[in-house]
């Protein structure tokens, strides 16, 4: 991140956040002429107290003293006013900007790679999409507009305080350049602090994430506490190293106001003692104020800049995410309703790691309504083709055809909707047996659901369960088994109706009983329809028009299963024998 990688403020990135204000011009303006006005209403108390003082309570003006009293609770009550607009409509400003922060991030993030994802830990695009966001809302909540508030209310201070004593101001202001400088550096330590705080989260995040996903495996090895607390620890002393640098900064504040307080005090009322001007009370009164009104907005601008700090912090994170430019290239024009389902793969070459090919030169061709076939070991690259025909990743070289067109004209929403994935690791959503087949596709009822559910054999089962239809499966669908998800996933396949579908390993983990309920699902869906069946199972693939074998990326042979099994040493043949030797425990 070089953008955010020195000490300095990063106003270029800070007047992009600003930019997102545009859409809520009047609010934010209505705030900041509210920051404003509150700071003139703070400042005016003092001086009203002074007036009180030293002309009405001094020269007993009892009817001055009720109207100017009369103002102050005035200005007391606009200031309640004032100061509740100003934190709801600041707060309403931040949550709307964060907003659509979010979801540009979140449609940004949704067109990344496939390789993206592969490099980047889950749990750090969270804390990007979550936890960073929200810190931005921060700084308009608790930081811009407050900074502006009191640096303003500062400056009028210091006027009001010139204009009435000289000799007391030079008091006050003589203690401002040792505070100026300690802000400084505390400014600049709780900027480094809050990135490795930042930085601690989202790693803390990522393996909070991983690990509950992965407990099974946690628990086996028996790892629940070591890994955890060290990163846990970690955490803790990026969060210690803030409470330090606050736990020395804000006392010397305090105790540099009270020595200012003091002071004057001294100095004043040892003047007015021996002069025996009690007129001066009512300025002594006036600059005690004011110089916690100079002392306070210090300590706090100190703490605001630090939430600006922090906010612009996770801003940077986020928005280095946004100029993240790995997306899938769009720039397709055709738009088509039927596709005959001619698929040609001609020369093509990819590797996920540069150098290290894992298709090398893979020519094939799918005729329209034809059941292909790809097998071969664990690594050959047969899920790889399926990925590169959706478009998840993009080839080296050669060329990939669908209808005699490549599949970079046509628009990527309109390719990936004509093709229907069924994957051997399912992934259902924490939602109802119903949102997770139409993945809230409006378009698609729930009586065409039940039909399709009844065609191919699985609505039994669903009908079974509490609520049936509406029965929440919870997070990646737990509360079913293997065999039960896959039948949901061939089920969601089967009601968006595609043009062209692909079955990766989608028998692999499953029973003999919901296997077979797919082998017959499976005949009725690829009827007239262009399909392409990845499998270990040889036993599934016997009925395919034609099966291609490949082994480390290459295609070694091609035909029917009888064509195949014919050709005496053949790669297929051999596999075939070692799986239905190993059925038969020889």
């Amino acid at each position: 991140m070089s953008s955010n990688s020195s000490n300095t403020f990063d106003f270029n990135r800070f007047k992009r956040l600003l930019g997102y204000t545009k859409p809520y011009a009047v609010t934010f303006y209505g705030v900041l002429l509210a920051a404003i006005t509150l700071s003139f209403l703070a400042v005016s108390r003092p001086y009203l107290l002074n007036e009180i003082i030293t002309t009405k309570l001094y020269e007993s003006d009892e009817k001055g003293l009720v109207v100017l009293v009369a103002i102050l609770a005035g200005i007391l009550f606009l200031e309640v006013i004032i100061q509740f607009l100003f934190i709801f409509f600041a707060n309403w400003v931040g949550q709307s900007i964060i907003k659509d922060i979010r979801v540009k991030l979140f449609k940004h993030m949704l067109h990344f790679k496939m390789k993206y994802f592969d490099t980047n830990a889950v749990g750090k695009l969270v804390t990007n999409a979550v936890s960073d966001i929200e810190k931005v809302a921060e700084v308009f909540s608790q930081g811009f507009f407050v900074i502006i508030g009191d640096l303003l209310k500062m400056i009028v201070v210091i006027i009001v305080m010139l204009v009435t004593s000289l000799k007391l101001s030079l008091y006050v202001f003589a203690i401002l350049p040792f505070i100026f400088f300690a802000t400084r550096l505390f400014q600049k330590a709780m900027k480094g602090a809050f990135k490795d705080v930042r930085s601690q989260v989202s790693a803390l995040n990522t393996f909070v994430q991983e690990h509950v996903t992965g407990m099974k495996i946690v628990q086996l090895f028996a790892r629940e506490k070591e890994e955890f607390e060290a990163i846990n620890e970690k955490h803790k002393k990026a969060w210690i190293k803030t409470v330090w640098y606050n736990s020395i900064f804000f006392p010397i504040i305090e105790l540099a106001s009270s020595i200012m307080i003091a002071v004057i005090l001294w100095n004043s009322g040892m003047d007015a003692i021996m002069n025996q001007d009690l007129s001066k009370i009512g300025v002594i009164a006036m600059f005690v104020q004011m110089t916690q009104m100079l002392f306070r907005p210090l300590r706090q601008l100190a703490d605001k800049f630090n939430t600006l700090q922090m906010g612009m912090v996770a801003a940077n994170r986020v928005f280095d995410v946004l100029d993240t430019d790995t997306a899938i290239l769009d720039n397709g024009t055709l738009e088509v309703t039927d596709v005959k389902g001619v698929i040609e793969f001609k020369n093509v070459h990819f590797s996920y790691i540069e150098g290290e090919d894992v298709l090398k030169g893979i020519s094939f061709k799918v005729n329209p309504g034809e059941t292909v076939a790809i097998v071969g070991a664990t690594g050959a690259g047969k899920s790889t083709i399926i990925n590169l025909l959706s478009r998840f990743y993009e080839i080296n070289s050669g060329s990939i055809l669908l209808d005699g067109v490549s599949i970079d004209t046509y628009k990527l929403d309109n390719l990936r909707d004509k093709i229907a994935i069924v994957l051997q690791d399912v992934f259902l959503f924490s939602d109802s047996i119903l949102n997770n087949i139409t993945l809230n596709d409006a378009s698609i009822t729930k009586e065409e659901v039940i039909l399709a559910a009844e065609v191919i054999g699985v609505a039994e089962f669903i009908e079974q369960l509490p609520g049936s239809y509406e029965y929440n499966v919870k997070e990646r669908g737990v509360m079913l088994s293997t065999g039960q998800r896959q039948l949901l996933a061939f089920l969601r396949a089967y009601v968006s109706n595609p043009d062209i579908l692909i079955l990766d390993e989608a028998t692999s983990s499953i029973d003999s009983y919901s296997e077979q309920l797919i082998q017959d699902a499976t005949a009725k869906i690829t009827k007239n329809r262009t399909s392409i069946v990845i499998a270990h199972r040889l036993a599934t693939v016997k009925r395919a028009d034609k099966i291609i074998v490949m082994n480390h990326g290459e295609i070694v042979e091609q035909g029917t299963h009888k064509e195949l099994l014919a050709i005496e040493k053949g790669y297929y043949k051999k596999l075939y024998e070692v799986q239905f030797n190993h059925i038969n425990g020889d």
